[in-house]
């Protein structure tokens, strides 16, 4: 680094000229300090990409410090939920005489339901096909279970359809082929149905389905099975339209945003756009897609909608609640936890911050525990979530105050994150149907980021719309506990026969209630 000498002269008296050099002094400073501030920026990049690459992901914390900040110090007087009090469970175990079995060992580990089909081989047992075969009787059968698997395999369905003659006008006549999903098609209902559960719920892109056909010695082009799973999808676009409408007849909405490469920009590059699911209070999301971030997209998908809307403190959101008085804008706190939890890094006060956040999610613990409900859940949050809520922005202001933290330091983003929504963060206290936090709706836009890793994007704007309703359902469809091949097979067969004005009905949570128990099957189940 080129040292600036730091003296300059006076040409009329010859001596040093105290103002220019306290300038050059404090711009140094400022140099200085810019130069540490940038240090520490790439220090924390630098973390951050060592936990993404080598750390843990979790972000749970792990409490072995003794000189952890005592929540019940900062409330004082005020009770704090108390610990469930352990549970003693005594038992008594009986001392093993012998080694285990193999069958044993194997059985105990292995848990199945009455659905999974189960093969039945029979063993025989040498004694009985000797010559003193007439010295033994089977008494009973031992049962043991191993767990094979078959690989993936498809099967060629041959219809064989009689040909009649009217003997006494001779005129000939045929029994009509069984109706398609798609007219004049050489796909069941069941290949379309696996096919996209195959791509959107375990995420396996066409070129590997296509070779798995190949392997399995069937040779179908791969612009075909993309134009079934393309036409599957158009097929569902009404049972998607109908669960969307039902979404925002929701009184509180959670919303996030991810991104997806859709379209060609140029040559080697791709559009960013970005999916903004939308969780309604029955459990269900629809993945709405838009080539923009802005907030014209919560404007046009939200018209009309009156209630909460649960986000994080992006500013989109911000946006479009401001000067709508229907709408109340309630603010993560996952979110918001995430700052301090980075800022804890390069300062150890944000600990603080960090276990008042966990005060509070051992409230909502304890209200599930207890099974609480409206007014029950509201007036157990005001009585032990509120007090841990005021202690947190006390402490917000006291940090605020320091005369040693810059606004780049990650802590003093993480108090003007929190000091600017804290209204937003105040709002699930006063409603009980509001959550906590956005965690419920993470966990169910993972399909778009685990999707992204296999498929990497999607070649057209229509394609990324249509990847968002298949994943809606499917989606949908976990939430529900149903299974989505059984719901996908039934449903591709009823959507056209199924009267227009009841297409909620087909939607997982209406068909759930209404065709969970008696559902549609292919022709291969027929078959078995």
């Amino acid at each position: 680094m080129q040292v600036t000498d730091c003296t300059v002269k006076n040409t009329s008296s010859g001596v040093s000229d105290p103002e220019a050099l306290f300038r050059t002094l404090q711009a140094a400073k400022t140099e200085i300090d810019t130069l540490k501030q940038q240090l520490c920026q790439a220090r924390q990049q630098l973390d951050w990409f060592k936990r993404q690459l080598f750390g843990r992901k979790s972000e749970k914390r792990i409490i072995d410090n003794p000189h952890q900040l005592d929540l019940g110090e900062l409330l004082g007087d005020t009770p704090v939920p108390a610990e469930p009090e352990p549970e003693e469970i005594t038992y008594r175990r009986r001392k093993r005489t012998k080694q285990r079995s193999e069958d044993d060992v194997t059985d105990s580990g292995l848990r199945f339901g009455p659905e999974v089909p189960v093969e039945v081989i029979e063993l025989s047992a040498p004694q009985l096909e000797g010559p003193a075969a007439e010295q033994y009787e089977v008494i009973d059968y031992k049962i043991s279970h191993r767990l094979a698997q078959l690989p993936g395999s498809y099967v060629v369905m041959e219809y064989r359809r009689p040909i009649l003659k009217h003997k006494p006008s001779a005129r000939l006549m045929e029994v009509p082929a069984p109706s398609a999903v798609f007219e004049g098609s050489l796909a069941d209902v069941s290949l379309l149905a696996g096919l996209l559960v195959d791509k959107f719920c375990y995420h396996l892109p066409l070129y590997r389905q296509h070779q798995r056909l190949k392997d399995a010695g069937i040779t179908l082009s791969r612009s075909t099975l993309t134009n079934y799973v393309q036409r599957s999808i158009e097929l569902l676009q009404p049972i998607y339209d109908a669960q969307w409408q039902h979404i925002l007849q929701s009184r509180v909405l959670a919303m996030d945003e991810t991104p997806i490469k859709a379209g060609r920009k140029k040559k080697g590059q791709m559009k960013a756009s970005w999916y903004w699911p939308i969780y309604g209070e029955n459990d269900e999301i629809c993945f709405t897609w838009s080539d923009s971030r802005g907030s014209a997209h919560i404007e046009q998908q939200l018209e009309g909608f009156s209630g909460v809307l649960l986000s994080d403190g992006y500013a989109a959101y911000d946006r479009y609640a401001r000067n709508k008085p229907g709408i109340t804008q309630a603010q993560c706190w996952a979110h918001t936890r995430r700052y301090f939890e980075r800022a804890s890094k390069s300062d150890p006060a944000a600990e603080e911050a960090l276990t008042l956040i966990g005060g509070l999610y051992r409230v909502e613990q304890q209200i599930r525990e207890k099974e609480l409900a409206g007014e029950e859940k509201l007036a157990y949050r005001s009585h032990h979530a509120l007090p841990i809520v005021d202690a947190f922005f006390a402490w917000c202001h006291n940090q605020c105050q320091r005369m040693d933290l810059v606004n780049s330091d990650p802590l003093a983003k993480a108090l003007v994150y929190a000091e600017n929504h804290r209204g937003q963060l105040k709002a699930y206290l006063s409603d009980p149907a509001v959550p906590i936090d956005t965690n419920h709706l993470g966990r169910a836009l993972r399909v778009i980021p685990m999707g992204r890793k296999n498929w990497l994007f999607c070649w057209s704007e229509v394609g990324a719309k249509q990847v968002g309703i298949i994943q809606s359902l499917l989606t949908t469809c976990r939430l529900h506990q149903v299974d989505p091949y059984t719901y996908l097979v039934d449903v591709l067969q009823r959507v056209a026969l199924h009267p227009a004005r009841d297409v909620e009905e087909l939607t997982p949570r209406g068909w759930k209630e209404r065709f969970a128990a008696n559902p549609l099957h292919s022709d291969l189940d027929h078959a078995h």
